[in-house]
């Protein structure tokens, strides 16, 4: 079944729950991580979003992320690979009714990491975009 497009006010509870999975995702990448950021709708403040916390991890290696992937499913997620994006790992939780959505890409991989926290850096500092 296709998950239900929903959106909502902005919950202040957002940044919390990133930080809950942050702190997860984390403990799974261990060294491999280099950063993670809170992205997406979810992590502009005030901004009504779908309740899904987008989460962005920069790592050393894809492959090593790869090898961790049983962790990643012990917590709740679902490790689908590229999933039609090549250099990308994306993983779900809570299924076809996500509750988080974790996109992995290699720390050179500038491009992609750049037009995320791009995206958050603008909604974040234009309200008239926001508003739109």
């Amino acid at each position: 079944m296709p998950q239900h497009i929903t959106v909502v006010d902005y919950d202040p509870k957002w940044p919390l729950k990133y930080a809950e999975e942050r702190d997860r995702i984390a403990e799974i990448l261990k060294d491999n991580c280099i950063a993670l950021y809170h992205i997406g709708s979810t992590s502009v403040p005030g901004l009504a979003a779908k309740p899904i916390i987008d989460i962005m991890a920069a790592v050393r290696s894809l492959e090593t992320a790869d090898a961790v992937a049983e962790k990643f499913s012990d917590a709740g997620y679902e490790y689908l690979g590229e999933f039609g994006m090549a250099g990308r790992r994306y993983l779900r939780k809570g299924g076809e009714e996500r509750t988080c959505q974790l996109y992995i890409f290699q720390a050179d991989d500038w491009h992609n990491l750049r037009r995320h926290l791009a995206f958050r850096d603008h909604m974040r500092t234009h309200e008239k975009a926001r508003r739109e």
